[in-house]
């Protein structure tokens, strides 16, 4: 990574929700050092974003693009405990390992963890992730602190570790998580290689809905932008 990639992504949220386009934020933040990527992408940054991506890339502030999304207050997923069935689709979608459970039991989110990337509630066969503004009415940076994205990007290093290291085949976390979080490992769940890639299939399917269900909300919002913003 260049020395501008790795200022760039030193003032993203990390939340890692492909909002932005991208797979995660290290990944925009490539991008936007390249000038492949425009510096208004990330709904979660929001604005202040914005603005520190202009000061280190010396382009003009811009208004978010409304086709990424909009700056919202920050959320955090919960599981209604009623109805979950144990399915761990959700656990293996989430990029920070923010969930709790293993096969046929219930799921549970770890809030401290949680980034609110939305990522659960597509793969969730019974639609029983919610989200819920822990934040009222603050938004971007004013509702996310940098220890939290600093712990955000620690996590999603360590998940990101391990799917490389086990091939994406076990649920199971690492020693130094374990250790950190003082949760029982999870065991390893489907060992069979063509069984896991069916539910990666299955996940991948759920994401790419999702995406489309985004494009769809926005792209009234995208044909009427809002006012760009002032350089501060």
């Amino acid at each position: 990574m260049s020395t501008l990639a790795a200022q760039i992504l030193a003032v993203l949220p990390q939340t890692q929700c492909t909002r932005c386009g991208y797979r995660d934020c290290a990944a925009y933040a490539q991008a936007v050092s390249t000038g492949t990527a425009g510096i208004n992408q990330c709904p979660p940054g929001g604005e202040q974003g914005i603005a520190w991506l202009a000061t280190i890339t010396g382009q003009a502030v811009q208004a978010l693009n409304p086709v990424h999304g909009s700056e919202t207050p920050r959320s955090v997923a919960f599981i209604d405990e009623d109805w979950c069935i144990g399915c761990t689709l959700c656990i293996e979608a989430c990029p920070t390992d923010a969930i709790l459970g293993s096969n046929k039991l219930m799921h549970t989110v770890i809030e401290a963890y949680c980034t609110g990337c939305e990522l659960c509630l597509p793969v969730c066969p019974v639609d029983c992730i919610k989200l819920e503004n822990v934040t009222k009415t603050a938004t971007g940076w004013a509702a996310w602190s940098r220890q939290q994205a600093d712990l955000a990007q620690h996590r999603y290093e360590l998940n990101s570790n391990r799917r490389s290291k086990d091939g994406g085949l076990s649920l199971e976390k690492p020693e130094e998580e374990s250790r950190t979080t003082a949760v029982p490992t999870l065991p390893s769940f489907h060992t069979d290689v063509a069984i896991q890639q069916q539910r990666s299939a299955v996940i991948e399917a759920a994401l790419a809905r999702a995406r489309v269900k985004r494009d769809t909300a926005t792209s009234a919002a995208s044909a009427h932008p809002p006012e760009p913003l002032h350089p501060l």
